[in-house]
């Protein structure tokens, strides 16, 4: 069965830190470019960043996260992390990975459950 799980959520204050993780079982996560979504309340869903095969080794990171978050594969763990720095009230959201690094694209792809993030004082 293909699935997505992701990890790492969590209530965190404005500059901190956290790291993303997700993790694939039933299929092999590296013959698949990844992407990160996320979703406010009351907001459409976004794409933040996406990596390719690590055949390809490119990145994309949005311009509301480029230069903070970082995402990276662990092929041995076959888990791909989302690396969140300096972060702001305004990343406040559910995060998503999935197997698309578009959201036209959304439905070619699967998902994970989502990850709740709250950046918040």
């Amino acid at each position: 069965q293909v699935q997505l799980v992701e990890s790492g959520g969590g209530l965190v204050q404005p500059g901190g830190s956290l790291r993303l993780s997700c993790a694939a079982s039933g299929f092999t996560l590296d013959n698949y470019a990844i992407g990160w979504f996320r979703q406010a309340p009351g907001k459409e869903r976004e794409i933040i960043s996406c990596i390719t095969s690590s055949t390809v080794g490119n990145t994309y990171y949005a311009d509301s996260v480029k230069g903070r978050f970082t995402t990276s594969r662990d092929n041995a763990k076959n888990t791909v992390y989302l690396q969140m720095n300096s972060l702001k009230p305004e990343d406040t959201a559910v995060y998503y990975c999935a197997t698309v690094c578009s959201v036209v694209a959304a439905e070619r792809g699967s998902w994970g459950q989502g990850t709740q993030v709250t950046v918040s004082a």
